[in-house]
């Protein structure tokens, strides 16, 4: 007990497009009710191309959950691909927000 594995505090940043059904049903809602329940900075936005784009920061096990939950969306989403991929941590997010469709 007490002991720490060596990951658990590691800072990872995650980019991701989620693909599907998932505009119009709560998607970004979702992904910032996440987001606080995780302790997690970033974004979340919605993409012309019907996508919804997501970039998130924090210890790698909540953002590693994020990511579990991106592949579920909300009730009235369906998920048919997330593109994800890792970054090294951004200085610059110090709190979650929606930002504007682009």
């Amino acid at each position: 007990m007490g002991e720490t594995q060596g990951n658990e505090e590691e800072i990872v940043r995650l980019h991701a497009f989620v693909r599907g059904r998932v505009q119009g049903v709560g998607f970004r809602n979702f992904v910032m009710n996440q987001a606080a329940r995780l302790g997690l900075s970033g974004w979340v936005r919605n993409r012309i191309n019907g996508s919804v784009e997501v970039m998130a920061q924090g210890p790698r096990p909540a953002v590693e959950t994020l990511l579990s939950a991106l592949h579920r969306g909300p009730a009235m989403a369906y998920v048919t691909k997330v593109e994800a991929e890792w970054l090294p941590p951004d200085p610059e997010l110090k709190s979650f927000r929606v930002r504007f469709t682009m």
